[in-house]
C-alpha cells in the first residue's frame, strides 16, 4: 500500500496554491509553501481550524478547494526518483495499491497524468471510506478487498498519519523522508532504501 502525495509524486505545489486560494477567498493571508505542507501531514492538529479557522470543513472551503485543485492539480506534478523503476520491479510479485487523503478522482487522474496508474489495483481516497487516515478504515478496506492478512501487508508513507493508520491496523509500515514532512528519526531517506525495507519484510 502507497501513500502517494508526498511518496510517489511531488504535488506540493498544487497543494500549496489551492490552500493559500482557499484562504485568500476566505480573507486570511498566504501561507508560505514550505509550512503548508509540513502541516498538512500533521496528525495532531484540526486542518479545518488551523488552515480556515473553523472547526469542519464548510460547503465553500471545500467547493474553492475543489474547484481550484481540480483546474491545477497536475500543474508542476513531478514523479520523484526511482519510483517508476521499483514499480516496475514489484508489479510482477505483490498487489499494489493506493490509500491516499486525497479524493479518489484526483488520485486516479494524477498517477494516469504521470504514468503510474498502470501499476495499480485499487485506489483509495479520503471519499473512499468514512475516516481517512490516520484512521485505520482506508487500510482495513485495502486488506478486505484483496484478502490479504494483514501480516502479510506493508504501508508506505511520507506522514505520521500513514505510519499510525498501518500500526492501527495491525499492518507493517515505512516512514519516507523525500516527500513533505522532515523527519527527525524513524525514516528512510532514498529509494534503494525502500527496496531493502521491502525485500526484508516479505524476504525476497
Amino acid at each position: 500500500m502507497f501513500d502517494m502525495d508526498g511518496t510517489l509524486i511531488n504535488s506540493g505545489f498544487a497543494i500549496a496554491n489551492t490552500i493559500n486560494y482557499v484562504r485568500e477567498n476566505l480573507g486570511l493571508p498566504k501561507f508560505e509553501k514550505d509550512y503548508i505542507l509540513k502541516k498538512v501531514n500533521d496528525p495532531s492538529i484540526n486542518s479545518a481550524e488551523f488552515f480556515y479557522g473553523t472547526q469542519e470543513f464548510t460547503p465553500l472551503q471545500t467547493k474553492l478547494f475543489e474547484e481550484y485543485y481540480d483546474e491545477h492539480c497536475l500543474t508542476d506534478l513531478v514523479v520523484y526518483d526511482g519510483v517508476s523503476n521499483l514499480l516496475e520491479k514489484l508489479k510482477d510479485d505483490f498487489i499494489l495499491t493506493i490509500t491516499t487523503n486525497a479524493g479518489s478522482d484526483y488520485a486516479h487522474k494524477m498517477l494516469e497524468h504521470v504514468g503510474l496508474r498502470k501499476y495499480f489495483k485499487t485506489i483509495y481516497g479520503y471519499d473512499s471510506v468514512k475516516n481517512p487516515k490516520p484512521h485505520p478504515e482506508m487500510v482495513h478496506k485495502t486488506l478486505n478487498k484483496h484478502d490479504i492478512l494483514a501480516h502479510n501487508a506493508q504501508l508506505i508513507g511520507d506522514s505520521h498519519k500513514d505510519i499510525m493508520a498501518a500500526t492501527k491496523a495491525g499492518v507493517d509500515s515505512v516512514l519516507v523522508n523525500w516527500g513533505f514532512s522532515d523527519h527527525d528519526e524513524g525514516a528512510i531517506h532514498t529509494i534503494e532504501e525502500l527496496e531493502k525495507e521491502i525485500n526484508k519484510k516479505f524476504l525476497l
